[in-house]
């Protein structure tokens, strides 16, 4: 960000998110996150998952069980 940059509401490039990302793991965090946010979402659909990520047949199967066993999970109080 720069003095002519910091007044728009343009998104960032991808190189910028990346670098100040970059070592830290979050953009692996915020990918997980987003899978798992659209499994609870639309619920375990296979289908549905892997053709919004194109993902594979076994990453697909991982995510939807993980998040069918967070949908059975009571839920938690603060």
């Amino acid at each position: 960000m720069n003095a002519s940059s910091a007044t728009k509401t343009s998104r960032a490039s991808n190189h910028w998110i990346g670098a100040s990302m970059r070592g830290q793991g979050m953009l692996e965090r915020l990918r997980v996150d987003r899978q798992f946010s659209e499994a609870l979402a639309h619920g375990p659909d296979p289908l549905h998952f892997a053709e919004v990520f194109g993902l594979d047949e076994k990453t697909t199967m991982r995510y939807v069980n993980s998040a069918r066993r967070l949908l059975e999970r009571p839920v938690e109080r603060l």
